[in-house]
């Protein structure tokens, strides 16, 4: 008798633990199907789907480079919040989307001769000895998460800042009426010398002189600090040659776009290979950081193509302000932390 009176036993799903019991079965098979794309990455620990790491540096690249920057100050802080990734094999990663995505910019600069070899050289001499004295402290000093988002913070802040005061003074010079420069886009850089105190480079009919000094001890602290982040110094490098060494825009990029490449492979050789300790995991992973460098290269090529069509100033502004916003997300913890 009270076998009749029972409650009949509830569908169960031999799936009960996956499928959301909201979805309908349309739903439910497109997830299923999602789910063929699911990789776990090895060396980071990292589980996404294999086709996001390549889509999101195409949208983030893509936009970036019309205001002159790779993406990869971006792309870490996209590692350490959405995807969780942050060891120092994050800084590590970072670097390896930098050796993928920028060879081909690189030979284009080649190319068409317009690359500076004298103060390519002054830069490399200076960022790569900076790269593995930033890697001994990130390993050393920067393990923990917290600490290395303060780090990160900082850095991105300054970024935003020189991004918004580049916008203001490009406006100020607008509004003084400065006279139009020489037309730049033809052209090729047809020589220079680099000497022990002075470097020349000869370009559209003018030698520009520049002492060596001042930029291989810069280019040495900012080596220290992409090998800390994970970027090649390049993007720090840039604005100070153009502003205080007075070097054409068309001169400086060629320079400090295969600087930031061949200090990124440094460094990212250094992290794979330098050993840490057993309890620090600072190796790459180079097949995360290669499909980001893969989406990284089509939006590079395809920012190159929308920069004329897409006022610069604008995109500087908006890559500002998404920089500042991350840097007070990690900045304002640590300093109420401080604080309190």
């Amino acid at each position: 008798m009270l076998d009749a009176v029972r409650a009949p036993t509830p569908t169960v799903y031999l799936d009960q633990a996956r499928r959301p019991r909201y979805a309908d079965p349309v739903i439910y098979r497109g997830l299923r199907l999602m789910d063929a794309f699911l990789y776990r990455f090895g060396v980071s620990g990292v589980e996404t789907y294999v086709f996001l790491p390549p889509l999101v540096m195409l949208v983030i690249s893509s936009l970036t480079s019309m205001g002159g920057l790779s993406g990869a100050f971006v792309l870490l802080p996209f590692q350490m919040s959405v995807l969780g990734y942050a060891a120092p094999g994050v800084s590590a990663t970072n670097f390896v989307y930098n050796v993928v995505a920028i060879p081909v910019g690189v030979y284009r600069h080649v190319r068409e001769g317009r690359l500076a070899w004298p103060l390519f050289v002054l830069l490399v001499a200076g960022t790569v000895p900076g790269m593995f004295l930033g890697y001994y402290l990130r390993v050393t000093y920067l393990p923990d998460p917290e600490h290395f988002r303060l780090f990160v913070g900082l850095v991105l802040g300054y970024m935003g800042v020189r991004l918004i005061y580049d916008v203001a003074s490009g406006l100020r010079r607008r509004g003084d009426d400065e006279p139009p420069r020489p037309r730049q886009e033809s052209g090729r850089i047809t020589g220079g010398t680099l000497g022990a105190f002075t470097a020349t480079i000869h370009f559209q009919g003018q030698t520009y002189v520049f002492g060596t000094a001042p930029v291989f001890f810069l280019s040495l602290v900012v080596g220290v600090v992409g090998g800390t982040y994970g970027i090649g110094g390049g993007a720090i490098m840039a604005p100070f040659c153009i502003s205080v060494l007075n070097l054409p825009v068309y001169v400086v990029s060629g320079a400090a776009l295969f600087s930031t490449w061949v200090s990124s492979i440094a460094a990212a050789l250094c992290y794979a290979f330098v050993p840490v300790g057993d309890t620090v995991n600072a190796s790459p992973d180079w097949l995360l950081g290669a499909l980001f460098g893969l989406g990284g290269m089509a939006g590079i090529y395809l920012g190159a193509r929308l920069q004329k069509r897409v006022p610069t100033t604008a995109i500087k502004l908006i890559v500002a302000v998404a920089l500042l916003f991350i840097a007070v997300r990690y900045t304002f913890p640590a300093v109420i932390t401080l604080v309190g």
